[in-house]
């Protein structure tokens, strides 16, 4: 008769059958299910969700909805500056062109922009962040006086000075957009790192010996991560205005259709002048639409990542 202390042990690295790695992604699981149980209970948060996933749609669909020949010059549908019809909902630019069409094609622009820049900006100050809060001393010193001087020097004007001196392409604005919105999320990355490593459990990894890449990459960065992706998403509500505005000044690339590259092109028609309303509303109502979902969603998130913060639902 087999009793219990006959049983064989259960492998080291087991529990229950098991392995770590199964459990690892048991937690994660559980972890978004409790994100986003916690996260559509903000009505807000669900709103911009929805609005953003709507854009998200009309942009990866814009050459089934409308064709590659839309952007064309040459062979512009309409008269130039038509008002809006049947034919032409939001009417025709200056070439002749849909507006409509033209919108949806500066979607997919105009979000690639702000993702890559977002992406760029945030993975900056993140690196920024907590290398200067893990190490301290002079590195760390040095690192914010540098942050310090792009929080006092206008965004604006550093992106605007890169995009003169590169060459006017679509990397260029990102890279311009991104090297000079890092330093917000610098500063709130460093504060959470300087208070994640004052943890007991941050000693016990140095003493069990625990190198510095370790301890960032395996006890630092899980701990901010949720800080970063709240921030991300304000990033890039910034990084899709910066981009209008350069495309506005005309430091973007000409040879593609963005929103803001519609307004520069209104503003040089002379729409403003001559009250053409819809070669100038749609774009700019598309810019601040979009900006204000993902300030929606990243306001949600930073709610359901600290409840401390007490934003209203």
């Amino acid at each position: 008769m087999t009793t219990s202390m006959d049983k064989p042990a259960q492998p080291p690295g087991k529990v229950r059958g098991r392995s770590p790695r199964a459990l690892t992604r048991a937690r994660r699981r559980q972890a978004v299910v409790r994100f986003w149980r916690q996260y559509r209970t903000h009505r807000a948060g669900l709103v911009g969700l929805a609005v953003l996933a709507v854009i998200a749609l009309l942009a990866l669909t814009a050459p089934l909805l409308v064709g590659a020949d839309s952007q064309s010059v040459t062979h512009a549908p309409g008269g130039p500056m038509e008002s809006p019809s049947g034919e032409f909902p939001l009417g025709t630019d200056q070439f002749g062109r849909s507006l409509l069409a033209l919108m949806l094609w500066g979607t997919r622009v105009s979000l690639t922009v702000g993702l890559l820049a977002a992406f760029l900006s945030v993975a900056i100050g993140t690196l920024v962040g907590i290398t200067a809060g893990h190490f301290k001393g002079w590195y760390a010193t040095i690192l914010m006086r540098v942050t310090d001087w792009f929080l006092v020097m206008p965004t604006l004007v550093l992106a605007i000075a890169l995009a003169t001196v590169l060459s006017r392409s679509l990397w260029t604005t990102i890279l311009a957009i991104g090297v000079t919105t890092w330093p917000t999320t610098a500063r709130l990355v460093r504060a959470q790192t300087l208070s994640v490593e004052s943890r007991p459990y941050i000693e016990r990894s140095r003493a069990l010996g625990g190198g510095h890449g370790h301890i960032m990459s395996r006890h630092v960065l899980p701990n901010v991560m949720p800080l970063v992706l709240a921030q991300t998403t304000l990033v890039i509500s910034t990084a899709i205005l910066t981009e209008a505005t350069l495309a506005f000044l005309g430091l973007s690339d000409p040879t593609i259709v963005s929103w803001g590259g519609l307004l520069q092109d209104a503003r040089e028609a002379g729409a403003v002048s001559s009250g053409n309303w819809w070669y100038l509303a749609p774009p700019g109502l598309a810019i601040a639409v979009v900006a204000l979902a993902f300030t929606l969603c990243g306001r949600a998130i930073e709610s359901v990542l600290n409840p401390r913060l007490g934003v209203s639902r």
